[in-house]
């Protein structure tokens, strides 16, 4: 089972890759993920960003540094305290995760339609079982990959 996991999460890995080298932006992966987060959570203080990602706060900086350079979010000061600083998404980073999530989803689809119609069933049963052990609170919006 462990050999099949890292064969796979290896596949995913792959996929993202490349659905992120197609923006324009040079962003990495774990970059892209803090989009995501910001995307499924909206405006979020740097130590909850640091706590999601499973990152010390100064990674989430330097992190959070480079995105705000290449645009993607910017730092608001919270409506609730001046001291506070939220993070959030810029439209263009807004516009980053879904061109991201649109091509990663169009490359899942077509390896998910080369396996058998009982197969893909399964592995949506699976997918959310392993999605749940592993904490990932689920899309806020639905994005159909065609096969579910």
């Amino acid at each position: 089972m462990t050999m099949a996991l890292l064969t796979a999460s290896r596949l995913l890995v792959a996929v993202s890759a490349r659905s992120i080298a197609a923006v324009e932006e040079t962003i990495t992966l774990p970059q892209f993920r803090m989009l995501v987060v910001l995307s499924s959570q909206g405006p979020s203080k740097l130590v909850a960003l640091a706590e999601k990602l499973h990152v010390n706060p100064s990674t989430a900086m330097r992190m959070t540094d480079r995105l705000v350079a290449a645009g993607l979010v910017d730092r608001r000061a919270s409506p609730h305290s001046r001291r506070e600083v939220r993070i959030q998404l810029t439209d263009a980073g807004r516009d980053v995760v879904d061109t991201v999530t649109v091509r990663r989803r169009d490359e899942l689809a077509a390896i998910v339609a080369r396996m058998p119609a009982g197969e893909r069933h399964a592995l949506v049963a699976a997918l959310r079982a392993f999605t749940a052990a592993g904490a990932e609170p689920p899309a806020t919006t639905p994005i159909p990959l065609g096969w579910a």
